[in-house]
């Protein structure tokens, strides 16, 4: 019973994806498309836990670290390229 309310949240966490990458390409703003390619990495690094949950391993917790850390940092970067228009200030 406890598998198949996991295969059934692996399957609503993949539908969730497809919006998001639906908003993504489609989104009306910049500040949209950031924001769903953000709910994107949420959503993987959920749809990760979960598997690995399901599979009895913890294998996958260096790669859900991982995706956090690069998910965050994308954000902080594309915030800071629509705020500013570059992500790195040279100063001379």
């Amino acid at each position: 019973m406890f598998n198949i309310f996991m295969i059934l949240s692996l399957i609503i966490l993949t539908i969730a994806i497809l919006f998001n990458i639906y908003r993504l390409i489609k989104g009306p703003s910049s500040a949209d498309r950031v924001q769903a390619l953000d709910a994107i990495g949420i959503n993987l690094i959920a749809g990760i836990a979960i598997f690995s949950v399901y599979l009895d391993t913890h294998a996958f917790f260096e790669l859900i670290l991982l995706i956090g850390i690069l998910s965050f940092i994308g954000t902080i970067a594309f915030a800071r390229f629509l705020e500013r228009g570059v992500v790195i200030e040279r100063k001379r």
